[in-house]
């Protein structure tokens, strides 16, 4: 029997007796019917996966046991930075779970010339806020037990000018690009660049190269955004990380 697997994010220790959150609690209790003397393992991104049971149940809370504790060993040997341009409809929202399943660290939503999606302040955040929460259910299915951050909304000019560690391969998605992922150097990061549905103007690509960006072709066929860095990662990640 597959055991739940719930994200709380506060600390655990084994034999300490918690009461779950109101995400957790709503999840496990409230959503999956959990009852007393149920296992589940709980997470809280500090890469281990701690077993549990519930011992009580109250209206609008429930307290657990912390039973186990198991180091997760199932991250990437390599840091993979998807900087993505924001992407109508619920594409964005495919594309970051994905991206998580296949072991990204970081996401950063972006917005170029040709975004389509506008959006205040106020919107930003709760776009933000969505999208990590998308993470955190990505992580919880996918067995991850460290937590990809989603940084806030920037533009395409701010994500480029910023400073890059000195291990980092800075590549984006082109279809036009003669250098393929697989003719890429071996590197202990990667900062990947997707642009939006139609793609980056003359002067923004002129920009990411200035910038120390490489273009680099996925394949003789022209993706789509939400497709796009998928197979990026994928290719990535079979290349030099662990797929």
């Amino acid at each position: 029997m597959r055991t739940v697997r719930v994200y709380d994010n506060q600390p655990l220790q084994l034999n300490s007796q918690v009461t779950l959150g109101s995400d957790a609690f709503n999840h496990a209790i409230k959503v999956l019917r959990m009852e007393i003397n149920d296992p589940l393992t709980v997470f809280n991104g500090d890469g281990n996966d701690y077993q549990a049971v519930i011992t009580s149940i109250q209206k609008k809370s429930a307290d657990i046991r912390v039973t186990g504790i198991q180091k997760k060993d199932n991250e990437s040997p390599i840091r993979i930075h998807l900087g993505q341009v924001l992407s109508r409809g619920d594409k964005m929202d495919f594309t970051v779970q994905k991206s998580v399943e296949l072991g990204v660290n970081v996401i950063t939503p972006l917005v170029s010339e040709r975004c389509g999606v506008k959006l205040n302040d106020e919107r930003s955040q709760k776009k933000q806020e969505t999208l990590q929460k998308i993470v955190i259910s990505a992580c919880e299915q996918c067995g991850r037990a460290v937590i990809p951050e989603v940084r806030p909304l920037m533009s395409l000019e701010e994500f480029l000018q910023e400073n890059t560690a000195d291990d980092e391969l800075r590549v984006t998605m082109n279809p036009y690009a003669d250098t393929r992922f697989k003719d890429l150097p071996q590197a202990g990061s990667y900062r990947l660049l997707v642009g939006p549905e139609g793609g980056f103007t003359d002067e923004e690509v002129e920009l990411s190269i200035k910038s120390g960006y490489r273009d680099v072709l996925a394949g003789p066929r022209i993706l789509r955004t939400e497709t796009a860095a998928l197979v990026a990662i994928s290719i990535i990640q079979s290349c030099f990380g662990d797929i």
